[in-house]
């Protein structure tokens, strides 16, 4: 799909941070578990129908949906298909926000996204 066309999405997926829970005191590194029902997981580049892969949004609004996902300290990308990952992050309040991204990283149509965690690092 190009950017005008993004990958659609079927209906009745959810994306969900599995463990931390919202208002968690951690410290850091701290483990993170990523799920996801009604779809499968896969990694970048494999063009593969009802698949993604997990991108962490920290302590950022959600980026536009119709281009593809930044790769920077606030957009990290879990592009081998991880489910699971250690995260570092400075002391402090941060927000935790999963987004799916199709093979390309480009969010699918309608986006789809987890609910917005909040955590203290301590």
């Amino acid at each position: 799909p190009s950017q005008a066309d993004p990958t659609r999405a079927p209906e009745g997926v959810h994306l969900y941070i599995g463990w931390r829970n919202n208002g968690e005191v951690v410290k850091s590194p701290f483990r993170l578990w990523m799920g996801l029902r009604g779809m499968g997981v896969a990694p970048k580049g494999v063009d593969t129908p009802n698949t993604g892969h997990h991108h962490l949004i920290i302590d950022s609004k959600l980026p536009p949906a119709n281009e593809p996902i930044p790769s920077d300290r606030n957009h990290l990308h879990f592009g081998a298909g991880q489910t699971e990952a250690e995260i570092e992050l400075p002391p402090g309040k941060h927000t935790l926000q999963l987004m799916l991204g199709d093979k390309d990283h480009v969010p699918h149509n309608p986006p789809i996204v987890s609910k917005k965690v909040t955590i203290t690092v301590r």
